[in-house]
């Protein structure tokens, strides 16, 4: 089946990849892997938190959102859930709303714990995301058009990190 003659269905599960794979490519801090789900001049707006929670900084085409992980370097890995897919598709073009649940792991200090294991204690900084997207199909399958981050709210708990942050990929990468 070609993009062009997939169902409602199946562009709807291509959507939902889209959105993961965001998701993967931001947790990685995959710079090049997250600018080739958007369009050449495709636009992510996100909040200037902790200033505002609404979508005011645009990043727009591939050279811009290359560098977006880049701004996650104060967190030492990000946790991002998904949920509730929205969709509207009409021909090549759609519009959609995700939801997203995003923990942001923040810098890490040193402590041995008494009668336990040492760990780092941490701060886990939680986004409560709700994505407003609008998508082309394109010969390289679906991309993002623009994507705008409108965060809900926000909350910060002690948590421990037993590990350092590290790259991990799947066996076989």
């Amino acid at each position: 089946m070609t993009p062009q003659t997939q169902g409602p269905e199946q562009v709807e599960d291509a959507l939902r990849t889209l959105s993961l794979d965001y998701a993967a490519a931001v947790d990685d801090r995959d710079g090049d892997r997250l600018a080739q789900l958007f369009v050449a001049d495709g636009e992510l707006v996100v909040p200037k938190f902790p200033d505002d929670l609404g979508p005011v900084i645009t990043r727009a085409g591939h050279q811009a959102l290359r560098r977006v992980p880049e701004g996650l370097s104060v967190y030492e890995r990000t946790l991002h859930q998904l949920s509730n897919h929205r969709y509207a598709v009409d021909g090549d073009q759609a519009s959609g709303e995700v939801q997203c649940v995003a923990h942001h792991l923040a810098p890490a200090a040193d402590l041995t714990v008494a009668a336990g294991p040492a760990g780092m204690v941490a701060t886990d900084v939680v986004w409560y995301i709700r994505y407003r997207d609008d998508y082309r199909r394109t010969e390289a399958g679906w991309r993002f058009v623009r994507r705008e981050l409108h965060l809900q709210w926000v909350e910060e708990h002690p948590v421990r990190a037993l590990a350092p942050a590290g790259r991990r990929t799947p066996k076989g990468d």
